[in-house]
């Protein structure tokens, strides 16, 4: 049975959400979603906030999840952080972060706490 994207996707983000919380990183948000832009998880920690973009590849044919990270990708993640950093009323640091689930199992294959 093939499985939605959305439900893979949503397996993705728990997998990372808990990868994070096991690394003592507190999850405010998940699925934060405007008309613009998302950001698959709000983290926190040492007083940073993290915009997590979490990338799923079921095999290493798609090539590596953080491949996806393009310059437009970057541009939109750069959008959404700065809307809920707004929105939020942020005042912290706050850094763009990403982490790669790969495999029918979504182990955590890679954690970057800043894309830059």
């Amino acid at each position: 049975v093939a499985k939605s994207t959305t439900e893979t996707g949503r397996k993705a983000e728990r997998a990372a959400a808990v990868y994070l919380e096991m690394r003592g990183y507190k999850i405010l948000e998940q699925n934060w979603r405007r008309p613009r832009c998302e950001i698959d998880i709000v983290a926190t920690k040492d007083k940073v906030a993290y915009l997590v973009e979490v990338k799923y590849r079921r095999d290493h044919l798609q090539g590596g999840g953080l491949d996806a990270i393009t310059d437009a990708k970057l541009k939109q993640m750069k959008r959404g952080a700065q809307t809920w950093v707004e929105e939020s009323k942020w005042t912290g640091e706050y850094n763009l972060a990403a982490v790669e689930i790969a495999g029918k199992d979504f182990i955590v294959m890679s954690f970057i706490d800043n894309v830059y």
